[in-house]
């Protein structure tokens, strides 16, 4: 089956956090097709479960989706003729839908309270039995809701449901049905007003005009319900495919117990969103002819229904890795810089922000990390170079393997270097260069023995970019106070 087109797709997360690289999948998905269909990609914000609601949310999932490049045609910020797009503003509309549905007895009020709903569940579960809500043998009127307010109870709306199996039929998962007797009548108006999200979900998809829902697989056993209340209120029901889960590499629940799992966290990580975004377009599609590496367009170009997985993906973190530093090795000057620009703007406390390097210094710093696997990496290799001298930590492995090994044998090689490199000037590659070459041949060592104990003695680890570029970079007054410092604090083979 072909995409039709012009498709009117949607995005509806909830506001509480930054945007799950699961949620980033559905809007990639939803904007792929609204892209290649030449339709429209709606943002819609699903904010009527206030106990979740977290303040700010919303702006920072609107960051991560233009961070990753996702624009929207309609939607929160942007406009456009189905507004409001936040549906804490659209209850009238939800009022009206349950009051159709109450007049024409197809909802309900029920009183329970929290407590008299746990002990129906806990005496099911004691019969061995599903719980299934008890319908009431005839529905409660004006007068009944009233008193139950005034004695303090709750007063929700319960959808009537139909009595019948339900087929969905799912353009990636083929047709589901759930019998009727595992689809008990729901709550579509809580208590405070506000509706839930079957409603809101149900109403809001119709009023857009949403043609195609493309979500989770977690959502499939809802949808009996949403398209019984799609036929209630006499909606057409749109087409639906719900994406295979995404599960860590044991098969769970992909969570934060394996790393990052907020788009924000891999932005601060310092991954490229072009790489974040194909290695997240493969989980649960596949483009053909064994083909991994797309850009946005040919992703547009390739992308289809047609090749959605039924099978559960993982989320390879590796594999991650190894594309963002395909991406990184394959970018162009310009576009590292502006993407490493980006990274310094959401890592204020890293050194290299509280540098504020120009321009040229940032190319030279990429360049003297090529080969870098995230941003965070040219941090951890380079930071120590913006740090105070005395603010620079040693380690104190480093520290025992190549300063205090050997009877000291690197503490002893700073003190023979310290004096010429004091004395060296031009300080540049070439002199350094010459410098300690010179002292490798007169001492017959390598060149590790001479520029690893100046490494740790600078940046107080065995790790650093080239020697002659980190200490270009460094320059010499930090240089020789750095090593003036390793070598007072060598007293039973400890840096300070």
């Amino acid at each position: 089956m072909s995409d039709r087109s012009g498709l009117r797709v949607r995005f509806a997360p909830s506001p509480t956090g930054h945007l799950h690289v699961g949620s980033a999948r559905t809007a990639l998905f939803n904007w792929l097709l609204a892209r290649k269909t030449g339709g429209t990609f709606i943002l819609r914000i699903e904010d009527t479960d206030t106990a979740r609601n977290v303040q700010g949310a919303e702006r920072k999932i609107v960051q991560d989706l233009r961070w990753l490049g996702l624009d929207w045609d309609e939607g929160i910020d942007v406009g456009g003729p189905n507004g409001p797009y936040c549906q804490s503003q659209r209850l009238d509309l939800y009022e009206a839908a349950v009051k159709e549905l109450l007049d024409a007895g197809n909802a309900y009020y029920a009183f329970d309270t929290p407590e008299e709903l746990e002990a129906m569940r806990e005496r099911a579960q004691a019969e061995k039995r599903t719980f299934a809500y008890p319908r009431p043998a005839s529905f409660p009127d004006a007068d009944d809701v009233n008193g139950a307010r005034r004695a303090g109870k709750p007063a929700v709306v319960r959808f009537k449901m139909p009595g019948q199996d339900i087929t969905v039929h799912d353009e990636v998962m083929g047709d589901v049905t759930i019998t009727a007797g595992e689809l008990d009548d729901f709550v579509i108006g809580k208590a405070d007003g506000m509706p839930t999200y079957h409603l809101a979900n149900v109403v809001d998809d119709h009023a857009m005009s949403v043609d195609l829902v493309l979500r989770g697989q977690e959502f499939l056993a809802q949808t009996p319900r949403h398209i019984a209340l799609q036929r209630a209120l006499r909606f057409p029901t749109p087409r639906y495919v719900h994406m295979p889960l995404t599960l860590d590499m044991k098969g769970r629940k992909l969570s934060k117990r394996d790393g990052a799992v907020e788009v924000h966290l891999f932005r601060r990580a310092g991954y490229l969103p072009e790489a974040l975004l194909n290695f997240i377009a493969l989980l649960g599609w596949n483009p053909g002819g064994d083909r991994e590496k797309m850009t946005i367009d040919e992703m547009i170009e390739l992308f289809s229904i047609e090749r959605m997985n039924r099978v559960n993906a993982r989320f390879d973190r590796d594999k991650l890795l190894a594309f963002n530093t395909d991406a990184t090795a394959a970018a162009s000057e310009e576009r590292l810089l502006a993407a490493f620009d980006d990274w310094v703007s959401v890592n204020p406390s890293s050194p290299i922000a509280h540098a504020r390097l120009d321009a040229d210094a940032k190319r030279t710093l990429l360049r003297v990390n090529k080969g870098f696997r995230t941003f965070a990496d040219v941090e951890t290799k380079s930071g120590f170079l913006y740090k105070a001298d005395d603010a620079v930590e040693y380690d104190p492995a480093a520290v025992k393997k190549t300063l205090a090994k050997g009877d000291n044998a690197g503490f002893k090689m700073l003190e023979s270097l310290l004096p010429r490199l004091e004395a060296t000037d031009p300080w540049n590659a070439e002199t350094l260069e010459a410098l300690i070459r010179d002292v490798c041949e007169s001492q017959a060592v390598g060149m590790g023995k001479v520029a690893q104990p100046i490494r740790v003695a600078v940046s107080g680890t065995t790790i650093s970019p080239a020697i002659f570029d980190t200490l270009v970079l460094l320059g010499k007054d930090k240089t020789v106070n750095r090593i003036r410092r390793a070598l007072a604090g060598r007293k039973n083979g400890r840096c300070p």
